[in-house]
């Protein structure tokens, strides 16, 4: 199973989501894919097995891609402080692959319903989905 983790900003919520990956499911392949160099790295130094910043990178990832995880701010267009171009967005949405939206309420973005976590039981949330998908 190929999963393409996505993240920006300082990478913290990708990091943490590739690594509790690699500890659960260390078959499954993991692509970080970061809005920018320092995401990227951060998820590359938490063990994924490739990794690409930018827009390009996100569109190509998204066709190969059996599941897309990241904060629900990736298939909203310059979320994220803008660093979600509309060709990401776009491509994130149409891609075949299962998406695992973490629910961030912030950058003008709120999910009615949706309890405030800590990121830690968000990624723990994250690992049971993904779980229940590679069954």
């Amino acid at each position: 199973m190929k999963i393409m983790v996505m993240d920006g900003q300082g990478g913290r919520m990708g990091k943490s989501i590739v690594e509790q990956l690699k500890k659960q499911f260390p078959e499954a392949e993991i692509l970080a894919v970061g809005t920018n160099s320092i995401a990227t790295a951060a998820m590359l130094k938490a063990g994924a097995d490739e990794g690409a910043t930018g827009e390009n990178p996100a569109v190509v990832g998204c066709r190969q891609a059996d599941l897309i995880i990241g904060p629900m701010g990736i298939v909203i267009a310059d979320s994220l402080l803008g660093e979600i171009t509309p060709a990401m967005a776009v491509a994130i949405g149409q891609s075949p692959a299962k998406k695992i939206l973490l629910p961030v309420n912030r950058c003008q973005h709120f999910v009615v319903g949706c309890r405030e976590l800590p990121l830690g039981e968000y990624v723990r949330l994250v690992v049971e989905a993904v779980r229940e998908e590679m069954k």
